[in-house]
């Protein structure tokens, strides 16, 4: 690795002034590029007002697309080539040198300035080495302050006298204190991390990595990947990221906007499924029981135990003819509907052709030539709409879920063989409910109802779903998500030891079954690129006790970071912590019990020390998030002060979801870590 590249002028600033002018080319170009779109004129274009507003919509999208974001990198690296593409054993043959960026940028002439990263040309920036060069001569990898280009860093892949190093650009670009939301990890991406990335559409991948792996960036810059790679489908069927709470959502947002994707839809479990209002909550084992997969088989029993067996025949009359439907040839037609095992809404919405037919079938024999129009009216025939609404009734699923939550026999039932009696008496209401409206229904009860849904109506499948803290879904949630990616594929990202629910994913093989996706391919990140080195090694006292045999990640990090555990005295000490770690630069995070996260607040306002709460961004002037222990999970600080490990341990139902909050609390912090604690410390974090 050589810190200057050869250059025929004398002047060694030379490379670096020739490297700033290509940049400001092409900030020009891209300029130029938005300022093409932004003349378009859509007048004579458009052929109605909805191709108007449509092709205006699109013209939007494309020009902030092209937004120059001032304080962040165009390019960042450089690939020289050995040959031309495609003329690899042309003797000869000269290759060719490629800017490697977030976006596309060409100039006035169509040539590339810019090649988007992920295009295949790009690809040996990330994965190229000595052992394998990809036809790569040298690798430059670009040094930033702020959006000005002030250092390059060369890797001859083709010299065999120049030994491998680690890049000090690279490490810089890792280490670099954040303030704001989650960045991007696109010149920072590892070989690994990368063949994740630009795994193809139509597998599903799930992603076990432990804190400060990257995981959750990988799976962002998936997404972009699959919409560069396959754009013009994703466009149709859609895409979606789904994280764990709106804060967590809030602080990963700006990801894909940076890279240019502005189509990703973004949303929780919870905006999923809320088909009703979610006002109450549930004991753990009543959660845990409502989350079990054996409850899609009760609802699906509790749903089609509606439709009954026709015993009377159906007459119908049309003019002076009446045309009589026998009841055992209706309940042929109504056995043959179930056989088929299609939804209960198809199924009812095609038994009334299905009696239709039979009667046309009876007019054909008569003579006559009745043709679709008089299927259709017969379909629409009074006593034929009686006999469906008989048969096959009209079923609501929050009434379904309604009634065997509340209704002891209706649930005995239909969970015989499935629940025992205590598990019945423990997902039951103990008060009866008289309407849906009036429900205090629980975030388990809203995914049951989904459940019921999708029995009723085909849910919308999606091209693909980004589903991240994976690990805390019950299966009747991992269901719910699958129903939107049935079509589809999916990317699985978690962490098993950082699972804090009672009804916590015991392994990836078990969730993606649940997921639909049994198929999908179970991929380990292990080496750590955010958490320094000694705070993942104290981390990691907790895994024996959490998740035994997962492998524990290694930091690659050569700045072993700050790490140190405080005994202090009071709240006024841990305010005291806070404001020493603030004297560095970046964010700074203040995580607790959530117990003690108001008497937190008041310690710091009374210190005249401003905070915020999570998913509100961080400002030069404001750098300090106060983070209750049960929102922690994705969130990232350059610094971290963890109060009371205990306290936190002790605001679980359990002691091994507890241990997994502080092994979630403890592995936030990317430069340094102060663990403040007045009681005795877990006895599992003991060296």
């Amino acid at each position: 690795m050589s810190a200057t590249a050869p250059d025929p002028l004398d002047d060694p600033r030379a490379p670096l002034t020739r490297e700033r002018t290509h940049l400001a080319d092409s900030r020009a170009a891209l300029r130029a590029m938005r300022e093409d779109v932004e003349a378009l004129d859509i007048k004579d274009v458009a052929a109605n007002w909805v191709n108007a507003t449509v092709l205006a919509r699109q013209i939007d999208d494309r020009i902030k697309a092209l937004a120059d974001l001032s304080d962040t990198p165009l390019f960042f690296g450089r690939l020289d080539y050995q040959h031309a593409p495609g003329a690899e054993q042309a003797e000869g043959a000269e290759g060719e040198r490629f800017y490697i960026g977030r976006r596309h940028v060409h100039d006035g002439d169509g040539d590339p300035m810019v090649i988007d990263w992920r295009a295949p040309v790009s690809q040996p920036f990330y994965r190229a080495s000595k052992k394998d060069p990809m036809d790569v001569g040298l690798r430059r990898r670009f040094g930033y302050t702020g959006g000005e280009l002030t250092a390059y860093e060369d890797e001859h892949l083709s010299d065999p006298s120049e030994t491998a190093a680690t890049s000090k650009l690279l490490q810089q670009e890792i280490e670099r204190p954040r303030v704001g939301p989650m960045r991007d990890i696109v010149a920072t991406i590892q070989p690994e991390q990368d063949e994740i990335v630009r795994s193809g559409l139509g597998g599903t991948v799930c992603v076990q990595g432990g804190p400060g792996t990257g995981k959750t960036a990988v799976g962002l810059h998936r997404v972009a990947y699959l919409l560069y790679a396959h754009r013009e489908r994703l466009a149709r069927t859609g895409t979606l990221v789904i994280g764990p709470n709106r804060s967590f959502l809030h602080y990963i947002e700006q990801v894909l906007p940076a890279l240019g994707e502005l189509s990703v839809q973004q949303a929780t479990v919870d905006d999923l499924v809320a088909h009703v209002e979610v006002r109450g909550t549930d004991e753990a084992r009543a959660a845990v029981l409502k989350g079990d997969a054996r409850m899609a088989e009760v609802l699906r029993r509790a749903l089609y135990a509606q439709v009954t067996m026709p015993t009377e025949p159906i007459m119908v009359v049309r003019g002076s003819r009446r045309w009589r439907v026998p009841a055992y040839e209706l309940e042929e037609i109504v056995r043959e509907l179930l056989a088929r095992e299609i939804r209960y809404g198809a199924a009812r919405e095609a038994l009334p052709q299905r009696i239709a037919h039979a009667v046309l079938v009876q007019m054909e024999r008569a003579g006559e030539a009745p043709d679709d129009r008089v299927q259709d009216a017969v379909a629409r025939n009074s006593a034929v709409k009686a006999a469906v609404k008989a048969v096959w009734p009209p079923a609501d699923p929050a009434k379904l879920v309604l009634r065997l939550l509340s209704d002891g026999e209706f649930l005995a039932e239909h969970a015989a063989g499935i629940l025992d009696e205590d598990e019945q008496k423990a997902v039951l209401w103990a008060k009866p409910v008289r309407s849906v409206k009036s429900a205090k229904w629980s975030s388990a009860d809203a995914v049951l109802i989904d459940e019921a849904a999708d029995l009723i109506q085909r849910t919308h499948s999606l091209g693909h779903v980004v589903l991240d803290e994976a690990q805390d879904l019950s299966p009747m949630q991992y269901r719910a998500v699958g129903r939107r990616c049935t079509t589809g594929s999916a990317t699985v990202l978690g962490d098993l030891a950082q699972g804090t629910t009672p009804w916590a994913t015991r392994s990836w093989d078990e969730a993606l079954a649940h997921l639909g996706k049994s198929e999908g391919v179970i991929e380990e990140l292990t080496a750590g690129f955010r958490v320094p080195t000694d705070v993942i090694t104290y981390a990691s006292r907790l895994l024996p006790h959490i998740a035994p045999g997962l492998t524990p990640v290694a930091s690659v990090r050569e700045n072993p970071g700050f790490f140190e555990v405080r005994a202090v005295e009071g709240m006024g000490e841990v305010v005291a912590a806070c404001e020493e770690l603030m004297r560095n630069e970046g964010s700074t995070g203040l995580i607790a019990a959530d117990a003690r996260v108001p008497a937190l607040a008041d310690a710091l306002t009374a210190a005249g020390i401003g905070f915020l709460a999570p998913g509100e961004e961080t400002t030069e002037e404001t750098r300090l998030t106060l983070v209750p222990a049960s929102l922690a999970k994705g969130l990232e600080y350059d610094y971290v002060v963890l109060d009371e490990p205990r306290a936190v341990v002790d605001g679980e139902p359990d002691e091994r979801t507890g241990l997994r909050r502080l092994y979630v609390a403890l592995t936030r912090a990317v430069s340094g870590l102060i663990v403040a604690h007045t009681g005795p410390l877990p006895g599992q974090l003991a060296g």
